[in-house]
C-alpha cells in the first residue's frame, strides 16, 4: 500500500521503533466485525446459534469477529436488526460511553449509525436517545438504521451542533462526538476515500472543524455529565491536541480514568501535541499493529459543578375529528399486536400514528426531525396500513399473526426479494419472520401471502 509521503514521514517520527510493525499492519487485510442487538438477542445467545465463525472482540462486549470469506451482511437475521456490521476499533466508543437505561444520550455526528445502535442497546429502551447528522442523505441512512435494530427511544436530527446547543442546553448526561477527522485510521479500509482525499493540512482544517462541535457538546451537557470524544485519525492535531485546547476553553470539564481499561486499548501521547495537556495522557489509541483493528482515538470527559437545562414538554391538544381518527387508530392496532412498550403513549401527526416513548415528548418545535418515536401505521378511511418500522421494535410474539420462515430453505431470502407465496393460515396482517426474528409485514389472502416488505429494501441482485 502506498501511503502519503507526509503521512509516512510524520508516523515515523512519532513511533520510532514500533514504526516497521505499524506499516505492516497497514498492508494486512482490515479485521471484520460485528455487534450484537442485545435489544432483539443475548451476545450469547447469538453465539451459540449464528451461523458464523465468531471470535469476541475484548473490548466490546456485544462485538465479534467474523472471517472476510463470511458475509453476514448478506443474511436475513442482518434485515432482521439482529445485529450491526462495525469495524471492530469503533465499538471502543460505545463501551467507553457506558450508556445506562433512563439516560439522556446525544449522540452528536451519528451517521452511519454504528454508535448509535450502540448507545441503544446498552439503554434497553429505557430514556431518551437524540441521534444528529447534519447531512439530510447520511440522516436518512442513520434514520434508517435506527429502524431496523428496532429502537424506540431515539429522535433522529438532521440539524446543525449550533442549533442543537441552543435547543438543548444543559440536557444531556452523556455526548458522543465521532467527530469528522482526516480518517487516517481508515488508509487499509476497502472502498474507503480517505486516503486519496488526504492532505498534509487537511489534520489542521478538521481541527478547527472539531473545535466548533466539542464547544455546541459543552453547552448542551448538564453537570456530572460525560463527554465521549472519537476520531479514525493518527493525527495529534485532532486526537490529544484537540482535547488538549478543549480543556483550555473549558476548565469546567476534566479527563476521566477509565477502569478497568481494555489492554488491548494503548494510553494517548499529550507530548505529541503542542502544548498537550498532560491529562490527555488518560485518553486511549488503537493501533492496527497493537489489535484487530483500525486506527482509533477516544477520550471521556467529565463535566463538573451542578448546572442542569430542562426541555419543556409540548403540548397539543386535539380536536374532535383527529381524537375519533386516534381512538380508531388504538383500536386497530390492538388488532395487530398483544401488548406495546410501557410507558409510551400513541399519538397522532396527520394520518399517521407513532409509538412515543415518554422520556422522548420533547418539544422539538424549529428542528429539522427525521424520525420521532416508531411510525405504527397510516390511517386510510376506517382502516390502518402498518407501517415497517412497527414490525421491527416488537418480538415476534408481541404479534397476533406470524409466518415464520427459514434461512437455511431460502424461503427467508425469498421474501425478501419480494416474492409472493402459498400459505394457508389465517388472512389478514401478518408479520413474516426469519428464524424467529421479524423481517416486516405482509397480508394473507386466497391462500397467498402477498409481499409487503418495502421496495427499496428488496434484495434486487442478490
Amino acid at each position: 500500500m502506498a501511503l502519503p509521503q507526509a503521512f509516512e514521514q510524520r508516523m515515523q517520527r512519532l513511533l520510532g521503533e514500533e514504526y516497521p510493525a505499524f506499516r505492516d499492519a497497514l498492508a494486512r487485510p482490515q479485521a471484520r466485525g460485528l455487534r450484537v442487538n442485545p435489544l432483539k438477542i443475548t451476545p450469547e445467545a447469538f453465539a451459540r446459534q449464528a451461523p458464523f465463525t465468531l471470535t469476541p472482540v475484548p473490548w466490546a462486549a456485544e462485538g465479534f469477529f467474523y472471517p472476510e470469506e463470511q458475509r453476514p451482511g448478506r443474511h436475513p437475521w442482518y434485515e432482521a436488526g439482529v445485529y450491526y456490521i462495525q469495524e471492530p476499533s469503533a465499538m471502543a466508543v460505545g463501551t467507553l460511553a457506558d450508556a445506562q437505561p433512563g439516560q439522556r444520550i446525544l449522540d452528536l455526528c451519528a451517521a452511519p449509525g454504528g454508535k448509535t445502535t450502540h448507545l441503544a442497546g446498552r439503554m434497553q429502551g429505557k430514556g431518551v436517545l437524540v441521534a444528529n447528522e447534519i447531512h439530510p442523505g447520511r440522516a436518512a441512512i442513520l434514520a434508517q438504521s435506527v429502524e431496523r435494530m428496532g429502537i424506540a427511544n431515539c429522535i433522529v436530527c438532521n440539524e446543525t451542533p449550533e442549533h442543537l446547543a441552543q435547543k438543548f442546553p444543559h440536557f444531556f448526561d452523556t455526548i458522543v462526538v465521532d467527530a469528522p477527522c482526516s480518517g487516517e485510521g481508515m488508509f487499509r479500509k476497502e472502498d474507503n476515500p480517505a486516503q486519496a482525499e488526504w492532505t498534509p493540512e487537511l489534520p489542521a482544517f478538521c481541527a478547527e472543524r472539531q473545535a466548533d462541535i466539542l464547544d455546541c457538546a459543552a453547552q448542551m451537557l448538564r453537570g456530572g455529565g460525560k463527554l465521549v470524544y472519537s476520531t479514525c485519525t493518527f493525527a495529534p492535531e485532532e486526537d490529544e491536541g484537540s482535547i488538549s485546547r478543549f480543556l483550555e476553553r473549558h476548565p469546567e470539564f476534566e479527563m476521566v480514568s477509565v477502569e478497568p481499561v481494555p489492554a488491548q486499548l494503548s494510553p494517548a501521547h499529550p507530548e505529541w501535541a503542542e502544548h498537550g495537556h498532560p491529562d490527555t495522557a488518560k485518553a486511549f489509541r488503537l493501533w492496527p499493529h497493537k489489535l484487530d483493528g483500525e486506527g482509533h482515538f477516544a477520550a471521556v470527559l467529565r463535566r463538573t459543578g451542578r448546572v442542569e437545562g430542562d426541555i419543556p414538554t409540548p403540548r397539543s391538544k386535539l380536536s374532535r375529528k383527529e381524537q375519533e381518527l386516534l381512538d380508531t387508530g388504538i383500536r386497530l392496532i390492538q388488532e395487530q399486536v398483544k401488548t406495546l412498550p410501557a410507558d409510551s403513549s400513541i399519538v397522532l401527526r396527520k394520518d399517521k400514528l407513532f409509538l412515543l416513548p415518554n422520556a422522548c415528548a420533547l418539544d422539538l418545535s424549529g428542528l429539522r426531525v427525521k424520525t420521532w418515536g416508531v411510525e405504527l401505521g397510516t390511517m386510510k378511511k376506517n382502516r390502518l396500513e402498518p407501517a415497517h418500522a412497527l414490525s421491527h421494535v416488537l418480538p415476534a410474539e408481541d404479534f397476533c399473526r406470524i409466518c415464520n420462515l427459514h434461512e437455511a430453505d431460502g424461503s427467508a431470502e425469498a421474501y425478501l426479494r419480494g416474492e409472493t407465496f402459498p400459505y394457508d393460515g389465517e388472512k389478514g396482517w401478518t408479520v413474516v419472520t426469519a428464524d424467529g426474528f421479524v423481517l416486516g409485514w405482509g397480508k394473507a389472502a386466497g391462500g397467498m401471502m402477498k409481499n409487503h416488505y418495502p421496495k427499496g429494501l428488496r434484495w434486487v441482485g442478490k
